[in-house]
Formats: C-alpha cells, structure tokens, sequence
C-alpha cells in the first residue's frame, strides 16, 4: 500500500489550493512576527526577499503554480538537492507585519512528507558578505546580541519551546553565489536569514550560463 492510500489521500487530486493559502495566511503571520519578536529581528529593517511553501504533492505544486502564475511570473526553475523549485516574483507583493514580500518559493515534492502543506518559512537578507555558516553567525551576533546565547546552543529564556537551529549551505546547479543560510524553526514555522537575496541569487544563476 502507498503513502498515499494509508493516508487516505488521492495523489492526483490537490491538497492543498491557492484559496487554502489565503485563508491560513493570518495565523502564519502571526506565528513568524511572534518568532522575528523573540530572535530580536523585528525591528531590524530587513528585506524578507521570499516566503516558501511545502507541499506533498505534484498535483497541489500543479495547482499552485498554475494559481501563482496568473498572480505573476517565475523568474527560476532550478534544481537544488535533486528537485524543482520555482521563485515566482508577483505582481503584487505579499504583506506581512512591516514586510513587503515580493516572491514565492513553489518547491516541488520530494520523498520527504511534511507533517503540515502550506506556508513554511521567510527568509531574510542580513548585512553580511559571509561565504559559510561561521562567519554568518558572527554578522549575524553583531546585528542581534541577544542570539549569541541561542547561536551557542543554549535556549532563549523567555521561550516555552526550543528554538532549532539549522546551518546549511543549499545551492542550485548553476549557482555560483555562496549564500550560506541560518534557520531558527519554532512552533511550525521557521525564520531563515542569508547574506543575498533571492533575485541575486537568480542573477548568479544567469551569470553562469553565459
């Protein structure tokens, strides 16, 4: 028996659509500004260049790209770790607390299963010209002391639950701008920051193809 039939879902029906998105958007915002609150990153004036979704199937990524399509336009479809993703800029950005995000991350499904489809994470530009997760966490201590404690292993003492904190490095096939990445995950929801943005990210991708 498949995944899919022990969970009682159909794989070439959506599950989940653009109107789901909309719906959980509220409780996705307010979980991440109570997350950027206690990372002390709230205040800090930072671009956030993308907002990323998890789904676990090809039929909802369908959907979904075929919805962020006629809302504005890919500029990458690139493979990172074995998988599509897409960077879907809008036409009208996404608002969240002080923020004006102007992408959609749409990574296809890989074998993984993720224990909730939707909204996952944002991520955000830090002033850093960093090439690796160390020096990242030393730009990144600078703009906020607070998270030295936190960056060390230890837990934040005015949080309920642990914040985890994951270093990685991922890159597409053509990428050649090293954007290592610092992500502090709670409660469903995960903030992630690097030294570039998306769009130049994509233009190193562009770059390596000439």
């Amino acid at each position: 028996m498949s995944s899919s039939e022990m969970l009682g879902t159909n794989p070439t029906q959506p599950s989940l659509s653009y109107t789901d998105l909309l719906h959980s958007w509220p409780q996705f915002e307010a979980k991440i500004l109570n997350l950027l609150a206690k990372l002390d990153l709230a205040d800090k004036k930072l671009e956030c260049d993308h907002v990323a979704l998890r789904v676990n199937s090809v039929a909802s990524a369908d959907a979904l790209r075929q919805a962020f399509c006629q809302l504005g336009h890919i500029i990458s479809d690139n493979q990172i770790n074995g998988r599509c993703i897409l960077i879907i800029e809008l036409h009208t950005p996404l608002t969240l607390g002080e923020f004006s995000i102007p992408c959609v991350e749409l990574p296809y499904p890989s074998d993984k299963r993720y224990p909730q489809e939707g909204w996952e994470h944002i991520e955000l530009v830090i002033p850093s010209q960093a090439e690796d997760c160390q020096t990242l966490s030393e730009d990144l201590k600078l703009l906020c002391p607070k998270l030295a404690p936190l960056l060390a292993g230890e837990a934040l003492p005015e949080s309920s639950e642990p914040i985890h904190i994951k270093m990685s490095s991922p890159k597409g096939e053509k990428e050649r701008l090293a954007n290592p990445t610092i992500a502090f995950k709670y409660q469903e929801v995960c903030v992630k920051v690097h030294p570039h943005g998306i769009k130049a990210v994509i233009a190193s991708e562009q770059v390596a193809t000439i």
